[in-house]
């Protein structure tokens, strides 16, 4: 159940107004309409999850990738749920959703193998110097920091998604952990 209200847009000052609204969607969202109980918060929340999106050195299936790992690993069903569609549109299968909620790599060739190792050890503190020299290698440093920004900001988000009690939108049923099923 949600812990806080779900705000209309049009309960906020008109600066944040569409800053509930999903780009993707074109409508409002839940996670949006939640953080909209602090207007700043949802502003510089948004601010950084575009930072993250954009910028993170990923094409849009590894960023998915990254970003259901993260949904995973936090057993957060909302944020899984709304990357499991993201994802499949960025050419994420639904095969490869599934293996990433069984933390099973060996599904994705070696380049994406080793982003899925990195994000993982990212998300548990565990990157040690032998695996951040092997993904600098075969990418760079600002995607290395673009990756563990991003695995670790929606880890963040994921724990605010669950201290808030964000729900599914209305009339959507939860995708499931093998959305194969």
């Amino acid at each position: 159940m949600a812990r806080v209200p779900s705000v209309d847009p049009e309960e906020l000052p008109e600066e944040y107004r569409d800053l509930v609204i999903s780009k993707l969607q074109g409508k409002p969202v839940n996670v949006y309409a939640a953080l909209g109980n602090n207007p700043e918060v949802l502003a510089g929340t948004r601010a950084f999850l575009s930072s993250l999106w954009e910028s993170s050195g990923l094409p849009d299936r590894e960023r998915e990738l990254v970003i259901l790992l993260a949904s995973a690993e936090n057993g957060c069903r909302y944020e899984w749920h709304q990357h499991v569609r993201i994802g499949g549109d960025a050419g994420v299968t639904r095969e490869e959703m599934a293996a990433i909620a069984d933390g099973d790599f060996d599904a994705f060739d070696d380049g994406e193998a080793l982003l899925l190792r990195y994000a993982h050890a990212a998300l548990g503190r565990e990157v040690d110097d032998a695996l951040h020299d092997e993904f600098v290698a075969a990418r760079d440093e600002s995607t290395a920091v673009g990756v563990a920004s991003l695995a670790n900001g929606y880890s963040s988000l994921a724990g605010v998604i669950d201290a808030l009690g964000v729900e599914l939108e209305e009339g959507e049923e939860f995708a499931g952990w093998d959305p194969r099923e």
